[in-house]
């Protein structure tokens, strides 16, 4: 059943999730009013859309708060499938951007910060089905995905419990600021390591393999990334690959900005944009919400998700790959191999291993 919604209001740009949230004022008759103008619901889809239509009154802005946590970085002024050969490829300049700091389970600076807060302070997505989304089947809706798990290990590792964490809902444009500005210890979001954000962030080893690839209503005349996107209206999300690879090369597109990548699924069924381009592993999930889209053509980038965090904690990179080092052990049996089979498997077939992890010196 395909999704009716309005588009969640722009504007609202960070929220804050706490254990027991609380309600903005006037929120719960605005869910109410919001409700009401969706039709043609049903699952997964209601409650996808659902979080974007109505992130903003039920949680807290993330700006607004400042007295809840003590992040583990110190502050800073603002600032799955394996790909053929692109058409367009990262303007990548630096050796290896996927080695990172070889593992450690040393405690530092940061990670005595998160210790001593009790709480470890996680920027995440709340719109991206399987990766991290409301699950309204789960008791109180609570966040869920591929990305949560992974943030629940990182928890369990450095605070022995998995449930010590406050979520930070964050759209795609403000995963850096948010660590710069030490709003955040890490950022699980489907973020994909590369140069340019390594001047800005930190990373961890790679714990997923994707590429970018594009999402089109079924009977569209768009076959790819290609001349047939010409003319077309094109949404990407504000700070994403997406956005870099259609400035490179936009095949005469118009291309049409959002801050968060569920909004441009919300667009493409309100007829307002032609086709997406994201992740083949985000796409794969929308296409799994709507089934009147479809992935085209073929990935077009070989890119790797990593968790990413202030340049200076080393200490927690290092024992964050720690934890990826053994979350990725034990083959078929291992976190990694269940956490997919539970979340991405339904939706991304066909992976058969976390990819390898690449360490540099130092």
């Amino acid at each position: 059943m395909r999704i009716r919604a309005r588009r969640a209001a722009e504007g609202h740009e960070e929220y804050e999730e706490h254990e027991g949230r609380t309600r903005a004022p006037g929120a719960r008759s605005g869910v109410r009013r919001a409700a009401g103008r969706l039709r043609g619901w049903g699952g997964v889809s209601a409650m996808a859309v659902a979080c974007a239509v109505t992130a903003a009154a039920v949680l807290l802005p993330l700006a607004h708060a400042t007295t809840d946590t003590a992040p583990g970085v110190p502050r800073r002024p603002a600032s799955a499938v394996a790909a053929p050969a692109a058409p367009w490829v990262l303007a990548d300049t630096c050796q290896d951007p996927e080695a990172s700091l070889r593992p450690s389970e040393v405690d530092g600076a940061a990670i005595a910060r998160i210790k001593a807060a009790g709480k470890l302070v996680a920027g995440v997505d709340q719109n991206s089905f399987r990766w991290g989304y409301r699950n309204q089947t789960a008791e109180g809706g609570r966040l869920d995905g591929f990305d949560i798990d992974l943030v629940k290990a990182i928890a369990k590792d450095i605070l022995g419990d998995e449930n010590a964490v406050i979520y930070r809902a964050i759209p795609t444009s403000q995963r850096i600021p948010a660590l710069q500005e030490g709003r955040v210890d890490v950022v699980v979001r489907t973020m994909t390591i590369n140069c340019k954000r390594l001047e800005d962030v930190a990373f961890s080893t790679a714990y997923f393999e994707a590429g970018q690839q594009v999402l089109a209503p079924k009977g569209s005349p768009i076959t790819g990334y290609d001349a047939s996107l010409k003319d077309k209206r094109i949404c990407v999300a504000a700070g994403s690959t997406a956005e870099s690879a259609l400035k490179a090369q936009s095949y005469g597109s118009q291309p049409v900005t959002v801050a968060n990548q569920l909004d441009c699924l919300v667009r493409l069924q309100l007829h307002e944009v032609d086709g997406i381009i994201t992740d083949n592993a985000l796409a794969a999930g929308q296409a799994a919400q709507d089934p009147s889209v479809r992935l085209v053509g073929s990935p077009f980038t070989r890119e790797f998700y990593g968790v990413a965090m202030n340049k200076d904690a080393p200490d927690l990179v290092r024992r964050v790959n720690k934890v990826l080092e053994n979350y990725r052990a034990g083959g078929n049996d291992s976190p990694w191999m269940k956490a997919y089979l539970k979340h991405l498997q339904p939706v991304l077939p066909g992976v058969t291993a976390p990819p390898a992890p690449k360490y540099r010196d130092g």
